[in-house]
């Protein structure tokens, strides 16, 4: 790392962020909208159901929340990531 830039030691990668947000909420998203089938976690699946059409206590329910989580959770990261490198090049 001797000869690598000041600007680049801190940047961060918005397709890998992106990707990775996506994946990790979406999983949490499926997976509590199958837990909410026993019972556990139910009022968090109808309070993001009003956010995430479709995403209800059921199997697929569940998938289709998980596929709306991704999404949001792949474009929130982006922008975190491009918004983290626009305030480290100011500095």
């Amino acid at each position: 790392m001797k000869n690598v830039p000041k600007s680049q030691l801190h940047r961060l990668c918005p397709k890998c962020l992106a990707l990775s947000i996506g994946i990790v909420w979406g999983i949490a998203v499926l997976l509590t909208g199958w837990i909410a089938m026993t019972g556990w976690g139910y009022q968090f699946v109808d309070t993001m159901s009003s956010v995430y059409t479709g995403y209800s206590a059921s199997f697929v329910g569940g998938i289709v929340g998980g596929i709306w989580a991704f999404f949001v959770g792949a474009i929130l990261g982006g922008a975190i990531a491009m918004v983290h490198n626009k305030l480290m090049n100011r500095s």
